[in-house]
């Protein structure tokens, strides 16, 4: 709200003329650092032309988003690729964030879509994703690094094999743990299709891993 200023002007000796000036009211966020401001604050200050505002969006969720990207396709090289590709897209769609959802879920549906698109066109590749997450193996011993390397290789081998949303909804849910209204809301479903997808693509991996140990 606008906080009006009075300024009074003296014309001459014999009369005054008052001058009413209307300032924008100070806004709290400006007074904060760019990294302290919530999602929707950070977006308002990027589309506002706020500098190194959605340096701090990348900052926040690219974690996340890197993450995301490695489950479909397993192997940091393409990971870093869709990652970048995901926030480039993000930073060219601000404008469409409507705040719906949060900028996180808004940003994993944007990943998703990367994704899907990318491995329809190319095969997953098993990397460790370890290698780059910096989890500390030192307590294992060499066979048991083997042993868990070869079951997450299998693994998300398997889970290359699921159809499309499947496999979105599987990752979402097991590696993210996203509740089932988060992945509808990711994936644009229904939470009953959210369900189903999991129950499926769950069923489907048993089936696959089991035939394969066969």
């Amino acid at each position: 709200m606008a906080q009006p200023f009075t300024w009074t002007l003296p014309a001459s000796r014999q009369r005054q003329w008052d001058l009413t000036v209307v300032r924008p009211a100070p806004d709290p966020a400006a007074s904060r650092p760019i990294e302290g401001l919530a999602d929707a604050e950070l977006v308002a200050a990027c589309l506002g032309g706020a500098s190194g505002a959605f340096d701090a969006i990348v900052e926040r969720h690219r974690r996340a988003v890197y993450q995301l990207c490695y489950r479909f396709v397993g192997n940091h090289e393409d990971a870093s690729d869709l990652s970048q590709d995901v926030f480039i897209r993000a930073y060219r769609g601000l404008r469409n964030f409507r705040g719906q959802a949060s900028l996180g879920t808004w940003l994993y549906r944007i990943g998703v879509n990367v994704c899907l698109n990318r491995v329809s066109v190319k095969t997953p590749q098993s990397e460790p994703i370890e290698q780059r997450e910096h989890v500390d193996t030192r307590a294992e011993s060499p066979s048991e690094r083997m042993l868990r390397g070869e079951r997450s290789a299998l693994v998300r081998a398997a889970i290359a094999k699921l159809p499309p949303k499947q496999r979105a909804a599987l990752i979402l849910r097991v590696y993210h743990e996203m509740p089932h209204s988060e992945i509808a809301a990711t994936l644009g479903t229904s939470v009953g299709a959210a369900k189903a997808n999991v129950f499926h693509a769950l069923q489907g991996l048993k089936k696959i891993l089991g035939t394969e140990a066969g």
